[in-house]
């Protein structure tokens, strides 16, 4: 019997990728290793160095981005922060994007019974607000200057409307 990345099992069946050809035994499937396996790098942590690396590495997901938003108004449990997504996701997929942000430090769950109950602990996005702040003055000084020439280009464009 020949495993599924074989010769033969590429000729039988070449239309398919590795992942997907079919084994000649149901069997077979449990002794291969996928070639390639697939992580969900944006809920999983990465080693990352800095509490800012986390902070932004938490609130580059649109999901934990909302469940900050409903934390704003107040406690929630893990449950109701879960609740708007699960047409789309697991409990299990949202506890782990309530993980990702109390690793960062942007939420306190606190266990009472049964019940995770998660708060809004905004001082980290205040730590991110004040790196964001350091390069504002960047942003501000070039829109400035696009601003600038923007309204010379008008003024020239309505100087040569008039003079035609």
């Amino acid at each position: 019997m020949r495993p599924i990345g074989t010769h033969e099992s590429r000729t039988r069946y070449p239309h398919y990728p590795p992942w997907k050809r079919v084994a000649q035994h149901s069997t077979d499937q449990l002794t291969i290793r996928a070639r390639w396996q697939i992580f969900n790098l944006m809920v999983e942590q990465l080693p990352i160095s800095t509490p800012l690396d986390l902070v932004f590495h938490a609130l580059a997901d649109p999901t934990r981005r909302a469940m900050l938003h409903a934390l704003s108004n107040g406690e929630r449990t893990v449950g109701e922060l879960a609740e708007p997504f699960a047409n789309t996701m697991s409990l299990a997929g949202a506890s782990k994007h309530v993980k990702a942000l109390e690793s960062a430090g942007l939420i306190r769950r606190e266990v009472k019974g049964r019940q995770h109950l998660c708060r809004l602990d905004a001082a980290r996005l205040a730590d991110a607000a004040q790196w964001l702040s350091f390069y504002e003055r960047f942003w501000t000084e070039r829109l400035n200057v696009l601003d600038a020439l923007l309204r010379e280009e008008d003024a020239q464009s309505d100087t040569q409307g008039d003079q035609r």
